[in-house]
């Protein structure tokens, strides 16, 4: 499954210069690791965002924000973000903090 290589290009310019990032095929797109937890990725042209439980709700009520069902079946605390929710940089750029404040959360591994 193909992602959006510019997509992936506008993540990297955001956590450019942050320790700790590599990047993993994931979920048939790319996922963006902090400190070894998943906390933002590409499938095919939607924004995947790792929000946590306790952020899932607020997420999901945000303009173009949707489950990630990607099982078929809601993964709570992973969300997608339709392609207008990040049309802008400031958007994009608030997707990515969420994701980077929950991971900062969890424990290193």
């Amino acid at each position: 499954m193909a992602y959006d290589g510019g997509l992936a290009e506008r993540i990297r310019e955001v956590l450019e210069g942050q320790a700790g990032v590599a990047e993993k095929k994931m979920f048939g797109g790319l996922a963006f690791m902090l400190d070894g937890h998943m906390c933002v990725g590409i499938v095919k042209d939607e924004l995947m965002v790792r929000v946590g439980p306790d952020g899932y709700d607020d997420a999901l009520a945000q303009p173009h924000a949707r489950a990630m069902d990607f099982t078929g079946k809601p993964m709570k605390g992973f969300i997608y973000v339709g392609v207008d929710g990040f049309a802008e940089d400031s958007h994009l750029d608030a997707w990515i903090a969420r994701g980077r404040a929950f991971v900062k959360t969890l424990p290193p591994k």
